[in-house]
């Protein structure tokens, strides 16, 4: 498949480029969605290749339902072919599109469902220890314990995802308003409210920005201790570190926060659609699943509690 994918590259390289051109450009997929998308693609192209197939206009069903049970007999998983079979609908149905097949034979191609997973989270009582210790330790005024306290205040006062966070600027932030600007998935803007701790949390971290502050820094929200843009992994690492205090806790990144926050909202009482709005999904269906966690932790506790549960 290496050989294959290698010729694929440079026999398709004008398409696959025009094709992630149209990714960014016209259906504002991030960077790293369009390589996933791309790598899809030139995995389905390499496959056809193999089978002698050498233009996209060959490509038949049988070659699509081929190419997904080779990977579902080498053990692939459910979501990864799913979302293969996605990017291949997605890829086809530009093609045909833009004239460059005459019809898109991926119309009847069906992926094996995804198996709906419970996100982990934590209980309420976690989250307000991990913050806590995450306060504690921000009292020795080191700027990065100060920044993480924010961060972690944010993502779990916001439910806002760990990239959207990295991406903030200082001027994204209202604090009179307790609000904060995002810019999720498809380029879509959102205003995310969060409560006093993090507006506190924030204004903590302001105060000692300044001295991270370098040429570099630009108007970034959180820097690293290098004057730089924080990234994802400083903030994954961040979160596994502070909860790895708390054993009683589930070990979750950035993404178990945003769970959490959208779980405790609806146990809360929220309403649906505006943890929808909150969370930034385009589907209320997506936003469904957190019903799904409530029951089932609310089952849990009846359970422990009830002597004949």
């Amino acid at each position: 498949m290496v050989n294959a994918e290698t010729d694929v590259l440079e026999r398709h390289a004008e398409l696959l480029h025009a094709y992630s051109r149209h990714l960014g450009a016209e259906r504002g997929r991030s960077v790293h969605t369009r390589r996933a998308y791309l790598g899809d693609v030139r995995h389905l192209l390499g496959f056809a290749a193999e089978r002698g197939i050498d233009e996209i206009g060959d490509l038949r069903i049988g070659d699509l339902r081929a190419w997904l049970g080779s990977q579902a007999d080498a053990g692939a998983a459910r979501a990864t072919i799913a979302r293969r079979a996605a990017s291949a609908r997605t890829f086809l149905r530009w093609a045909e599109h833009t004239g460059r097949i005459p019809t898109d034979p991926s119309l009847r191609l069906v992926a094996p469902k995804r198996h709906a997973t419970l996100p982990g989270v934590l209980r309420q009582g976690e989250a307000t220890e991990l913050l806590d210790l995450a306060a504690v330790r921000a009292d020795d005024e080191d700027p990065i314990h100060v920044r993480d306290r924010a961060v972690l205040e944010l993502l779990y006062a916001s439910g806002i995802r760990v990239g959207e966070l990295a991406a903030l600027d200082i001027d994204d932030v209202d604090l009179a308003q307790g609000v904060v600007r995002v810019m999720g998935k498809g380029a879509k803007e959102r205003i995310v409210p969060f409560g006093a701790p993090a507006g506190r949390a924030i204004e903590g971290w302001l105060a000692v920005r300044p001295s991270l502050v370098g040429e570099h820094s630009g108007p970034a929200l959180f820097l690293g201790r290098r004057g730089r843009r924080v990234d994802a992994r400083q903030v994954r690492s961040a979160v596994h570190e502070l909860l790895s205090h708390l054993p009683e806790a589930p070990d979750l990144g950035p993404h178990g926060l945003r769970h959490s926050a959208a779980t405790h909202l609806l146990e809360g009482g929220a309403d649906l659609r505006m943890v929808q709005e909150i969370l930034g999904h385009a589907s209320l269906a997506t936003t469904q699943i957190y019903t799904h966690v409530s029951v089932d932790r609310l089952r849990r506790s009846y359970e422990q509690a009830h002597p004949r549960a």
